[in-house]
């Protein structure tokens, strides 16, 4: 494919954006920002984000990013609850920080189950109901947004590392499958999640001296 027709593609591709899709867009990249400054809003705005793109990721074949953001819905709430949590001095117990040796060996066997879990449900998927279907790919932008939901819920710097990791995954995917405006939203948070990874280890720093 040339880049004429690379950019052809992405121009039509932006002229058919609906407009669930743009206040999914947005909500998104507000999420992510709030999230950057450690803002509770993150999980309010980001679940408009999410039960949006449970259904856009339905309606364009895209199985796996759907179970990512009804994912995202459950652990928003989950997180939401956590970053509000309170001791018994009324200060909050939750705090950014790196993650230890342990935690590093648990999110690595956290993505490795997901990704096998999911490419072979996809499989299935693909065989039977869903044509469009990339397994590989879609399971691999999947269990790293798992994994960086998971660990954000927790405020661990290492969260943005498999945000970033998602977030390159997803631009050609959603290209491919004709959703533009999301590949390119894609594309913008991969620049905020590289600005929120040093955000946040500098936060983590100062909270370690």
């Amino acid at each position: 494919m040339t880049f004429q027709e690379i950019f052809q593609r992405f121009v039509d591709g932006m002229q058919h954006t609906t407009l669930l899709e743009y206040i999914a867009v947005f909500a998104g990249i507000a999420s992510v920002w709030f999230s950057r400054k450690e803002n509770i809003l993150v999980y309010p705005v980001g679940l408009l984000n999410t039960v949006i793109y449970i259904w856009l990721s339905y309606k364009y074949h895209l199985p796996g990013e759907a179970s990512v953001n009804f994912y995202y819905t459950i652990m928003s709430l989950y997180g939401w609850y956590m970053w509000l949590k309170k001791d018994t001095q009324q200060e909050k117990i939750l705090h950014v920080t790196f993650s230890d040796t342990r935690m590093l060996l648990y999110q690595f066997l956290f993505f490795a189950f997901f990704y096998v879990v999911i490419y072979f449900c996809l499989v299935y998927l693909k065989e039977n109901f869903f044509e469009g279907a990339i397994p590989w790919a879609d399971a691999f932008a999947s269990a790293t947004a798992f994994t960086g939901m998971w660990l954000m819920t927790r405020k661990k710097v290492e969260s943005w590392h498999w945000w970033i990791a998602t977030n390159i995954a997803s631009i050609p995917l959603y290209f491919v499958k004709g959703l533009m405006f999301t590949s390119v939203y894609y594309l913008v948070l991969l620049v905020m999640a590289v600005f929120g990874l040093t955000e946040w280890i500098k936060r983590a720093k100062e909270k370690h001296a």
